[in-house]
């Protein structure tokens, strides 16, 4: 049987030498528009998932307690080296982000960005973002989306089969996949590419309102 998990590991693990050169520049200002989306405050435990060489750290408030994760070793001892550029403090650690070894309820904002078009099932780890994130938590999401007032066509979803297989899936959509997953979104604006790639800002609200 095909394992995507280890898939994922080793084409990221060959990507990351090139990553830098090529998101970097294109996604520096859809990062800085999502993460200016959440409400930070002081003291803030904060998860990046899927953080690849760290791109995200600029963006973030000093006045918070980060952690980062990835499933490519390569691309977590970027983000460490990143971080010590930066002198920034930050937890960084190999995992996979559809089994997040943190217990429940443990942040208040998880970052993911560029992962769920990549994940082999976008549902379980918005699960595991839903799991860990505090009742009332923040979830800030930018990635690629297909629209969701209508389906990909047949010509998207046979290109998806070169695409997912190479890089990303091109036919998923954002607000199914985070309404199912537990989240009300608070904010959804496009970043790049005519709204192809889009900035979402979600919470998790208490159980008795979901």
């Amino acid at each position: 049987m095909f394992n995507t998990t280890a898939w994922n590991r080793l084409r990221y693990t060959a990507y990351a030498p090139f990553y830098d050169a090529v998101a970097a520049s294109a996604f520096r200002r859809p990062r800085r528009i999502a993460l200016g989306q959440v409400d930070w405050e002081p003291g803030m435990r904060v998860l990046l998932v899927g953080a690849g060489t760290g791109l995200d750290l600029p963006f973030l408030p000093h006045d918070i307690e980060v952690h980062a994760t990835d499933i490519a070793p390569a691309m977590v001892k970027r983000t460490a080296k990143r971080a010590e550029a930066l002198r920034r403090d930050v937890e960084c650690g190999v995992m996979d982000a559809e089994a997040l070894s943190y217990p429940d309820e443990h942040f208040d904002v998880v970052v993911m960005h560029l992962i769920l078009a990549v994940m082999p099932d976008p549902q379980r780890g918005l699960a595991e973002a839903n799991r860990v994130l505090k009742v009332g938590g923040q979830l800030c999401v930018m990635d690629k989306f297909q629209p969701d007032a209508q389906l990909a066509g047949v010509g998207r979803r046979t290109l998806n089969l070169f695409t997912s297989a190479l890089a990303t899936d091109i036919t998923r959509q954002a607000q199914s996949l985070l309404s199912e997953a537990g989240f009300q979104i608070r904010h959804d604006e496009p970043v790049l590419m005519n709204g192809l790639f889009r900035a979402l800002l979600a919470a998790k609200p208490a159980p008795s309102s979901r």
